[in-house]
């Protein structure tokens, strides 16, 4: 019979991930492609995809912020990402609503997987984010963002919360959404 180990995705997962991101029937089969070459056991460890990401930050120490990505990745949670898990994850983060794009910032923040984000778990993610921004552009930030621990503080000030309370997702949504500070702080790039 050939082959016991099928190099073609199944007609399921091509189906499913056709209804849920915008990619075509033949940018999937070539992602699918690529991914089957890469990680020919059809999943990324945390070490595999901390070695691909890190190549989108050569200049920044992008190993803390790129396991908090994979958490949020591998929804599963069985410590590794597969081929659907990798595109859903990339259609949300790239070409997805904004919406799509902010449930999945909520997920990054929800470091414990609880349903609420609190301002110690701001603070954990606001360190890994500016682990990624070059030092000299670290230099140029106003001073009320010039550490990991103001620019979580300004966050956090976004969501009109008491250091104590939670955030829910809806909450984090429409604060950012409301917010154009707290869309520019969750994100790696500094204010240029």
């Amino acid at each position: 019979m050939g082959n016991s180990k099928s190099s073609a995705m199944s007609k399921e997962i091509l189906e499913d991930l056709k209804m849920h991101t915008k990619f075509s029937e033949n940018e999937l089969s070539q992602w699918y492609e690529n991914f089957q070459k890469t990680c020919p056991t059809g999943r990324i460890t945390p070490q595999e995809f901390e070695t691909i990401y890190g190549r989108f930050f050569p200049e920044s120490d992008a190993k803390t912020y790129s396991q908090h990505v994979f958490r949020s990745f591998d929804t599963n949670d069985d410590g590794t990402l597969d081929f659907k898990e990798y595109i859903i994850a990339l259609h949300m983060t790239s070409s997805g609503r904004m919406e799509r794009r902010l449930e999945w910032a909520f997920s990054l923040f929800d470091v414990d997987k609880n349903g609420y984000i609190t301002k110690s778990e701001v603070a954990e993610i606001c360190h890994a984010l500016f682990k990624l921004i070059p030092k000299e552009e670290q230099d140029k930030l106003p001073a009320d963002e010039s550490t990991p621990e103001k620019r979580a503080e300004k966050l956090w000030s976004c969501f009109d919360k008491k250091d104590n309370e939670r955030l829910a997702e809806g909450e984090f949504i429409q604060g950012v959404l409301e917010n154009e500070n707290a869309l520019r702080l969750i994100q790696c790039a500094s204010m240029k």
